[in-house]
């Protein structure tokens, strides 16, 4: 297994980390900033991207199998963390932090070149069935409901479901399947397309910077045990879980593929769920470095830990 790709994508995400920590360092930013760079992930950059995704993405049937296993396995995660959290009496913000932080991986921005990288166009394929219908529908459902029912919005405490379907990035994916449905000619789909990637491209680095806004040692410091456990569930235990899952799906041809998304870091949306629901977004932040750091030793290790 080739190292390369991994390496570099994990290093140029931790290169905007520090722009970010740089920024608000030199007083240029400040950790409140990031609320803004995250409006315009929210409503502008992330629902962009996942339009794009879905409304491009080739369907079939034999694919389901694979977002089957991002469910059970992301199911797992929120029972598992669920546990971990009222075993370790986190505070309820922390909690649903670490609930998030510990079940969803970020299974799109470091996910798809990595399973391009090793599995090709149809690996590729397949990680964005496992992405856009197991980990962005469970984010956007569970996650939403767990953050709202810990946390606050800005209007106080909202329904989950008013929440959900007027979240930019739902609505931006139940778009993009109806408009699957309704032909367009290819000289309005191409520069539409392309516009969509320009603004989608600018999720990740604001993310990342966010990123860099909101880490503070005292997210590091206030508690490693649960930053340990979090990173322990989420790159080692959950890809065991993805492993099983598959067999019992009778997934086998993508075996490789569900288990590599399901060891994936921590998903940096949580950050921006975090924020507008008021969690512990120290704490996520923390979550979301430690695991993507940890992730260029441990994804590399499972992988070669599989039977061939």
């Amino acid at each position: 297994m080739s190292f390369g790709l991994l390496a570099s994508t994990i290093l140029q995400l931790l290169a905007l980390v520090a722009v970010g920590a740089a920024l608000r360092t030199s007083g240029l930013l400040k950790r409140e900033h990031a609320a803004v760079l995250n409006a315009v992930i929210v409503y502008a950059a992330l629902p962009a991207l996942i339009f794009r995704v879905v409304y491009t993405a080739p369907l079939s049937w034999e694919v389901l199998r694979v977002a089957g296993v991002a469910w059970v396995v992301s199911l797992v995660g929120f029972v598992l963390a669920w546990a971990l959290a009222r075993t370790l009496r986190l505070p309820p913000r922390t909690a649903a932090g670490f609930i998030i932080c510990s079940a969803i991986g970020n299974t799109g921005y470091i996910g798809y070149p990595v399973s391009k990288m090793l599995f090709g166009d149809t690996g590729l394929s397949r990680a964005v069935f496992y992405d856009v219908f197991g980990t962005v529908v469970l984010l956007l459902t569970i996650g939403i409901a767990i953050a709202s029912r810990a946390g606050e919005h800005d209007e106080g405490r909202v329904s989950v479901l008013k929440e959900l379907f007027t979240f930019p990035a739902m609505l931006a994916l139940l778009a993009a399947l109806v408009a699957r449905l309704v032909p367009v000619p290819e000289a309005v789909k191409a520069p539409v397309i392309e516009w969509l990637v320009l603004a989608g491209n600018m999720a990740v680095p604001l993310i990342m910077v966010s990123l860099g806004l909101s880490l503070t040692a005292a997210g590091f410091r206030g508690a490693p045990v649960a930053l340990g456990l979090a990173a322990g569930v989420k790159l080692l235990v959950l890809p065991v879980v993805a492993l099983f899952a598959a067999r019992a799906l009778g997934e086998s041809e993508s075996l490789r593929l569900v288990v590599l998304q399901a060891g994936m870091p921590t998903v940096m949306l949580s950050l921006v769920i975090g924020d507008r629901f008021h969690l512990d977004t120290e704490f996520i932040a923390s979550a979301i470095l430690v695991t993507t750091a940890a992730a260029v030793a441990t994804i590399p290790l499972v992988q070669m830990l599989l039977p061939a």
